[in-house]
């Protein structure tokens, strides 16, 4: 939705100002403004009203969309519709099907009954892309596009040297802050890897007592964690601990935005668990991500396997629109502390 409408929005504009035609600029701003506000608030009042159910066809990656939701899904037990409130097909199209059930699935697109694949739909439903089913794909279907990735580069680079006036500044009074409250040196820098496993050093501000930041990189930070000083535990909420790592992208060992980086003390323990897990290195990890904004903080192996389910999602759909949506739920993050440890 977001694509389309700012592209509409963005071609009414340039043809009413090459045109040179008689408008109120007053108003064209307010229609700007108020445009999408609406189109949302359409969206999100025809999600609510809609009534009826999708109908799965039981074959391939169809069980986790029953348990997402069951009350909008139902599993086929035969290839016919009987359920009069159905309002679509969900099937996995990676799946060979019989004969049977793909002629039924021809003659109900023949009727204009929506079909969709299972995988897509799980994705849009819930933001995370199935571990288990990606062990069928090849390579090239999850490698983003490098044209993207190198003008995202670009763009990320110069907006921190535009704004290092400003943050240079702020992360020096704060270092200065946190020298002063305990023992220890101002920065914390730790081992992480990145793009294609490989592994460096990732800068942060000190936000723990000097005595347990060692351990710090083996363990799991808890809720309340005793070990984070009193300013540590303001910038850990805000996010500000994090401003170093504007260095780490100028250098090309991050980005802003992408999976979190991985310390390199457990990264080899969480690939023996999770064979999948070196595909979130596809990318450079980022500062902020889909799996931060979205799941928050993630511990244990469970917690990992979950958080690298959103970044698979985030490698298959990197675009400019996904990583506009992940700012914007950075600055909600940062202002609610979600997710902060």
């Amino acid at each position: 939705m977001i694509p389309v409408l700012t592209v509409s929005l963005l071609s009414i504009t340039a043809v009413i100002i090459f045109t040179r035609i008689d408008y109120s600029r007053s108003v064209l701003l307010l229609t700007l403004c108020v445009v999408p506000v609406v189109t949302y608030s359409e969206f999100k009042l025809r999600q609510h009203l809609q009534t009826g159910r999708y109908a799965v066809v039981p074959f391939g990656f169809y069980h986790e969309l029953l348990h997402i939701n069951p009350s909008k899904f139902y599993a086929l037990e035969e290839p016919s519709l009987t359920a009069p409130d159905t309002i679509g097909i969900i099937v996995d199209s990676n799946e060979q099907l019989s004969a049977e059930w793909q002629q039924f699935i021809a003659s109900e697109l023949s009727k204009d009954t929506p079909v969709m694949d299972s995988v897509a739909a799980y994705e849009s439903i819930s933001g995370k892309s199935p571990l288990h089913h990606y062990g069928e794909l090849a390579g090239h279907e999850l490698l983003p596009s490098q044209a993207y990735l190198t003008a995202k580069r670009l763009l990320e680079s110069s907006l921190i040297l535009l704004s290092s006036p400003i943050t240079l500044p702020f992360i020096f009074i704060v270092a200065i802050a946190v020298k002063f409250e305990s023992k220890g040196p101002a920065f914390f820098i730790q081992r992480r890897v990145g793009k294609g496993g490989r592994e460096f050093n990732m800068y942060k501000i000190r936000s723990m007592y000097v005595n347990t930041v060692a351990c710090s990189a083996e363990s799991t930070t808890e809720e309340n964690d005793p070990r984070i000083t009193p300013i540590g535990r303001i910038i850990r909420k805000f996010r500000v601990d994090e401003l170093p790592q504007f260095l780490n992208v100028i250098r090309g060992d991050m980005a802003l935005i992408g999976p979190r980086a991985e310390a390199s003390s457990s990264a080899e323990e969480l690939q023996n668990e999770i064979p999948l897990f070196h595909y979130r290195h596809i990318v450079r990890p980022g500062i902020t991500g889909w799996a931060q904004v979205t799941q928050g903080y993630a511990s244990g192996v469970e917690g990992t396997r979950e958080k690298l389910a959103h970044d698979f999602y985030y490698v298959k759909n990197l675009s400019i629109w996904l990583d506009l949506d992940i700012v914007f739920k950075t600055i909600k993050t940062m202002l609610t502390g979600f997710g902060a440890r």
